[in-house]
Protein backbone atom coordinates (compact mmCIF):
# COMPACT_ATOMS: atom_id res chain seq x y z
CA UNK A 1 0.00 0.00 0.00
CA UNK A 2 1.53 3.40 -0.64
CA UNK A 3 1.97 6.16 1.34
CA UNK A 4 -0.82 7.88 -0.05
CA UNK A 5 -3.67 5.41 0.21
CA UNK A 6 -2.62 5.11 3.68
CA UNK A 7 -3.54 8.59 4.23
CA UNK A 8 -6.48 8.69 2.75
CA UNK A 9 -7.64 5.00 4.65
CA UNK A 10 -6.31 7.16 7.83
CA UNK A 11 -8.01 10.11 7.11
CA UNK A 12 -11.53 8.14 6.27
CA UNK A 13 -11.13 6.61 9.51
CA UNK A 14 -10.43 9.69 11.69
CA UNK A 15 -12.92 11.85 9.93
CA UNK A 16 -16.09 10.51 11.88
CA UNK A 17 -14.39 10.53 15.13
CA UNK A 18 -13.76 13.99 14.17
CA UNK A 19 -17.47 14.45 13.22
CA UNK A 20 -18.83 13.02 16.44
CA UNK A 21 -16.62 15.01 18.49
CA UNK A 22 -18.35 18.21 16.99
CA UNK A 23 -21.97 16.55 17.86
CA UNK A 24 -23.52 18.30 20.87
CA UNK A 25 -25.26 15.74 23.28
CA UNK A 26 -28.22 16.44 25.51
CA UNK A 27 -28.56 15.17 29.03
CA UNK A 28 -31.76 14.90 31.67
CA UNK A 29 -31.15 15.57 35.13
CA UNK A 30 -33.82 15.06 37.83
CA UNK A 31 -37.78 15.07 37.42
CA UNK A 32 -41.02 16.88 36.05
CA UNK A 33 -43.91 14.98 36.27
CA UNK A 34 -45.63 15.36 32.75
CA UNK A 35 -49.06 17.30 32.51
CA UNK A 36 -51.14 14.82 32.41
CA UNK A 37 -50.05 13.60 35.91
CA UNK A 38 -50.38 17.03 36.94
CA UNK A 39 -53.82 17.42 35.68
CA UNK A 40 -54.93 14.71 37.72
CA UNK A 41 -53.70 17.12 41.35
CA UNK A 42 -56.52 18.40 42.55
CA UNK A 43 -56.25 21.70 44.58
CA UNK A 44 -58.06 21.60 48.14
CA UNK A 45 -58.93 17.97 47.32
CA UNK A 46 -55.81 15.98 46.88
CA UNK A 47 -53.38 14.61 49.88
CA UNK A 48 -49.69 14.17 50.44
CA UNK A 49 -50.51 10.35 50.17
CA UNK A 50 -52.61 10.56 47.34
CA UNK A 51 -50.36 12.93 45.25
CA UNK A 52 -47.36 10.28 45.84
CA UNK A 53 -49.49 7.94 43.96
CA UNK A 54 -50.05 10.34 40.96
CA UNK A 55 -46.80 11.47 40.22
CA UNK A 56 -44.14 10.18 42.81
CA UNK A 57 -42.02 11.91 45.57
CA UNK A 58 -40.63 14.76 45.09
CA UNK A 59 -36.19 15.00 44.69
CA UNK A 60 -36.38 18.07 47.32
CA UNK A 61 -38.98 19.38 49.96
CA UNK A 62 -39.87 22.07 51.95
CA UNK A 63 -38.04 23.80 54.52
CA UNK A 64 -41.31 22.60 57.14
CA UNK A 65 -42.18 19.35 57.24
CA UNK A 66 -44.54 18.90 54.61
CA UNK A 67 -44.99 22.28 53.62
CA UNK A 68 -44.34 21.81 50.03
CA UNK A 69 -42.69 19.29 47.77
CA UNK A 70 -40.34 20.40 44.58
CA UNK A 71 -40.07 18.89 41.65
CA UNK A 72 -36.87 19.77 39.50
CA UNK A 73 -35.92 19.40 36.11
CA UNK A 74 -32.85 20.37 33.73
CA UNK A 75 -31.47 19.78 30.82
CA UNK A 76 -27.82 20.08 30.12
CA UNK A 77 -25.93 20.27 26.86
CA UNK A 78 -22.80 18.87 26.38
CA UNK A 79 -20.54 20.17 23.25
CA UNK A 80 -17.05 18.50 22.85
CA UNK A 81 -15.07 20.17 25.21
CA UNK A 82 -16.69 23.35 26.57
CA UNK A 83 -18.12 23.50 29.81
CA UNK A 84 -21.40 21.93 30.04
CA UNK A 85 -24.31 24.01 29.44
CA UNK A 86 -27.55 24.38 31.28
CA UNK A 87 -30.19 25.34 28.72
CA UNK A 88 -33.15 24.43 30.36
CA UNK A 89 -34.95 24.06 34.18
CA UNK A 90 -37.97 23.69 35.69
CA UNK A 91 -39.24 23.41 39.17
CA UNK A 92 -43.09 22.50 40.55
CA UNK A 93 -43.65 23.77 43.61
CA UNK A 94 -46.50 21.73 45.07
CA UNK A 95 -47.77 23.49 48.37
CA UNK A 96 -49.86 21.95 51.37
CA UNK A 97 -51.94 23.00 53.66
CA UNK A 98 -51.75 22.29 57.59
CA UNK A 99 -53.55 19.31 57.11
CA UNK A 100 -51.48 17.80 54.52
CA UNK A 101 -53.94 18.81 51.49
CA UNK A 102 -52.72 20.06 48.79
CA UNK A 103 -53.30 24.29 48.34
CA UNK A 104 -50.88 25.30 45.45
CA UNK A 105 -49.66 23.83 42.02
CA UNK A 106 -46.85 25.73 40.45
CA UNK A 107 -44.79 25.56 37.59
CA UNK A 108 -41.55 27.61 37.15
CA UNK A 109 -38.61 27.72 34.47
CA UNK A 110 -35.70 29.62 34.50
CA UNK A 111 -35.19 32.21 31.53
CA UNK A 112 -32.59 34.29 31.12
CA UNK A 113 -31.23 33.82 34.71
CA UNK A 114 -34.89 34.79 36.01
CA UNK A 115 -37.76 32.37 37.72
CA UNK A 116 -40.86 32.80 35.44
CA UNK A 117 -44.33 31.51 36.79
CA UNK A 118 -45.18 29.01 33.85
CA UNK A 119 -48.50 27.98 35.38
CA UNK A 120 -50.33 28.16 38.81
CA UNK A 121 -52.96 26.75 40.28
CA UNK A 122 -53.98 28.21 43.60
CA UNK A 123 -57.04 27.76 46.07
CA UNK A 124 -59.66 30.57 46.47
CA UNK A 125 -59.04 31.28 50.10
CA UNK A 126 -55.77 32.63 51.96
CA UNK A 127 -53.37 32.52 48.78
CA UNK A 128 -50.10 33.86 50.17
CA UNK A 129 -48.72 37.15 48.15
CA UNK A 130 -45.21 34.81 47.75
CA UNK A 131 -44.39 31.50 47.77
CA UNK A 132 -41.28 29.72 49.58
CA UNK A 133 -39.09 28.84 46.33
CA UNK A 134 -39.67 32.57 45.43
CA UNK A 135 -38.34 33.89 48.68
CA UNK A 136 -35.48 31.67 48.47
CA UNK A 137 -34.46 32.79 44.87
CA UNK A 138 -35.50 36.25 45.18
CA UNK A 139 -32.72 36.45 48.34
CA UNK A 140 -29.99 35.66 45.71
CA UNK A 141 -27.99 39.08 45.04
CA UNK A 142 -29.31 40.87 47.60
CA UNK A 143 -26.58 40.01 50.63
CA UNK A 144 -23.96 42.14 51.10
CA UNK A 145 -20.76 40.97 52.48
CA UNK A 146 -20.96 43.59 55.20
CA UNK A 147 -23.95 42.66 56.24
CA UNK A 148 -22.66 38.74 56.70
CA UNK A 149 -19.60 40.10 58.75
CA UNK A 150 -21.20 42.97 61.17
CA UNK A 151 -19.79 45.94 59.25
Amino acid sequence: MTISRRLVVGFALTLPLFAAACTATYRNHGYIPPEEQLSLIEVGRTNQSDLEGLVGRPSAAGVLTGAAWYYVGSRWEYFGAREPREIERQVVAVSFTENGTVSNVERFGLEHGRVVALSRRVTDGGVRSSGLLRQLLGNIGRVQAGELLGD
